[in-house]
């Protein structure tokens, strides 16, 4: 697997026991919530890192160093009743970028549909097949896009079985009536992002994926000119989709994990590179004002 030959290099670490997938840091926050058992949230944590740390996701073998570096933030804004919970989620996965200290921010997704039900101490149960419960169903979902983003930044389109489990686990999930799952309300929610990852006209973001991280961070050391073409290219691409597309939740969510760094990475080199970065950047992400720092100076 391209994943582990990269990650041996990458970290020189001994081979260790083979461990689960996912390396998820779980936080917590119900401070809006007026309870006095302030235990279940305590719980609740242990429980959803536990369920997206131990399970095995896939089929393939990881060592501990190979594990994916992600977080899960709940912010519980609401308890309706005993058991019964209001949340967004912000969801982020990184990989290490060869040769560097440097993490890379793959996704940083926000999700604002978590409704859910937990009570302390019971187990959380899951199953491909079916439907079971809306909080490991979304969990589920979740631990099958960190995946498939990952593979994406290693091989081309790496992520297509992760990805196709994501749309079954949307798919089971529809006679649910919760929110999220559904193409109709939010361009934000779970069923756009996999329907953004899946659809035919929307295929050069994900081949970006592997571009973007395999073929110019990765050599960014080595050639760091090239590899800002290779970006370049890559922002063309996305703004092609996004002349299509202009809401699609794929497109946001990119610039939502990389804007500070591609301001980092368009800051020096050719000027000429740097202003067409530039302008596509401030036509496609108009909403940041960041970008003004890769043409302040020559």
């Amino acid at each position: 697997m391209l994943r582990i030959y990269l990650l041996v290099i990458l970290l020189g670490a001994p081979l260790l026991l083979a461990a689960q997938e996912l390396n998820c840091k779980v936080t917590i926050n119900a401070d809006q919530v007026s309870t006095s058992d302030r235990g279940v949230f305590k719980d609740m944590e242990r429980s959803i890192s536990a369920f997206m740390n131990t399970r095995k996701w896939t089929t393939d073998t990881y060592k501990n160093y190979e594990r994916i570096d992600c977080s899960i933030f709940l912010n519980i804004s609401k308890m309706p009743a005993i058991g019964s919970f209001v949340a967004s989620a912000q969801v982020t996965v990184a990989r290490p970028v060869y040769n560097t200290n440097y993490e890379t921010v793959l996704l940083n997704f926000a999700d604002r549909e978590w409704e859910f039900e937990y009570i302390e101490s019971l187990p959380l149960e899951y199953n491909d097949n079916t439907y079971i419960s809306n909080l490991t169903s979304m969990l589920a979902y979740y631990a099958y896009i960190i995946i498939g983003m990952d593979a994406d930044s290693f091989s081309e389109k790496g992520g297509d079985p992760y990805f196709q489990k994501a749309l079954t686990v949307v798919n089971n999930a529809q006679s649910s009536n919760r929110p999220g799952w559904q193409s109709i309300g939010s361009t934000r929610n779970r069923y756009n992002l996999i329907e953004n990852i899946n659809n035919p006209q929307m295929i050069e973001l994900r081949k970006n994926t592997y571009r973007y991280h395999r073929l110019a961070l990765d050599t960014y050391d080595k050639n760091p000119d090239e590899s800002r073409q290779i970006i370049l290219q890559a922002l063309k691409n996305i703004k092609a989709v996004w002349q299509i597309y202009p809401s699609a939740i794929f497109v946001i969510s990119f610039f939502d994990a990389k804007a500070n760094e591609l301001v980092n990475v368009f800051s020096e080199g050719n000027l000429n590179v740097r202003r067409e970065a530039y302008d596509i950047l401030t036509t496609v992400d108009a909403k940041r004002n960041i970008y003004q720092k890769i043409i302040a100076s020559n």
